[in-house]
C-alpha cells in the first residue's frame, strides 16, 4: 500500500480571502516503510504573506519571489500523488487549499479526490484520544517522538513528524487493555498469557539505519513505560545472553 504523508504552508487561513499555498511537503510510505522518495516545493503565491502566517512558518515574501507558480508544478505534483492514500493532519484545511489551487487552473484538472483518497489523522487521533489535545505537538509528546527541531512550522518537517506519529498511532496498542476489575495479583497467569498473544503484525517497519533504530528504541521504551512490560526488549536480552 502506498501512502503519502502531506502538509502545506499557506499565506493565511482562508481561501475565501484569496490565501494560497506557499509550500508543500510530502513523505512517501510504502507498506509502512518510509522511503526516500520525498516531494517538496516552495511556491510563489502571487500575493503577500499575512503577518500572522509568517509568525507561524517564517516564510517571507522576499524568499518566495523567485519560486515557481503552482501552475508550473501541478503536473509533477499530481503524478506524485495519484493513486496514493494521503495522510494529512486536519485534512480539510490542506485539501481545501489544494482544491482551491486546482480550481484556479483550467477545467482539465479535477479536485483532489479524483486522484487519491484522504485519511485525516486529526479525526483518527480524536477517536483514539477523546477529550485530549490532539495537535501535532501533543501527539509527539504522547507517543514520545522528538520534535525538538520544530521551532517553526515547515511543510516537509511537519510531514516527517506526522509520518512518525501516524506509524506510532496505528502500529498497535500503546497500553494493555486489561480488565480494570482484576485486582493486583489475581489472574496473573491469564494476564501473562494475554501479553504473549498480543498481535504485533501491524507494527511499523523502518529501514535499519542509526536514526530509525533510535526512533524504534524510543517506541519500545514507550511501550515499556505504558504497559510495565516489553517483550521485544526481553527477547533481545535473552538472545544476547
Amino acid at each position: 500500500m502506498r501512502q503519502v504523508i502531506l502538509d502545506t504552508e499557506t499565506t493565511g487561513l482562508e481561501t475565501s480571502q484569496g490565501h494560497r499555498i506557499i509550500e508543500i511537503g510530502c513523505i512517501e510510505v510504502i507498506n509502512r516503510r518510509v522511503t526516500n522518495n520525498h516531494w517538496h516545493q516552495y511556491i510563489n503565491p502571487e500575493r503577500a504573506v499575512d503577518a500572522g502566517a509568517f509568525n507561524v512558518h517564517g516564510i517571507s515574501d522576499e524568499f518566495l519571489q523567485d519560486k515557481p507558480l503552482f501552475s508550473v508544478l501541478v503536473e509533477d505534483l499530481i503524478s506524485y500523488l495519484e493513486g496514493a492514500e494521503l495522510v494529512i493532519h486536519n485534512a480539510p484545511f490542506d485539501v481545501g487549499f489544494l482544491n482551491y489551487e486546482l480550481a484556479k487552473l483550467d477545467s482539465s484538472y479535477h479536485s483532489l479526490g479524483h486522484y487519491c483518497t484522504v485519511l485525516d489523522t486529526l479525526t483518527l487521533a480524536r477517536q483514539k484520544h477523546p477529550g485530549q489535545k490532539n495537535n501535532l505537538d501533543a501527539l509527539c509528546k504522547r507517543y514520545d517522538i522528538d520534535n525538538s527541531s520544530r521551532t517553526l512550522h515547515g511543510a516537509l518537517l511537519d510531514a516527517e513528524i506526522l509520518a512518525e506519529v501516524y506509524l506510532a498511532m496505528t502500529g498497535g496498542q500503546t497500553m494493555l487493555s486489561l480488565d480494570h476489575n482484576i485486582e493486583s495479583g489475581q489472574n496473573r497467569e491469564f494476564v501473562e498469557d494475554e501479553k504473549i498473544k498480543l498481535d504485533t503484525s501491524g507494527l511499523g517497519v523502518w529501514e535499519v539505519d542509526p536514526i530509525s533504530e533510535s526512533q524504534h528504541q524510543q517506541y519500545l521504551n514507550l511501550l515499556k513505560k505504558n504497559s510495565g512490560c516489553n517483550l521485544w526488549q526481553a527477547k533481545t536480552s535473552s538472545k544476547e545472553v
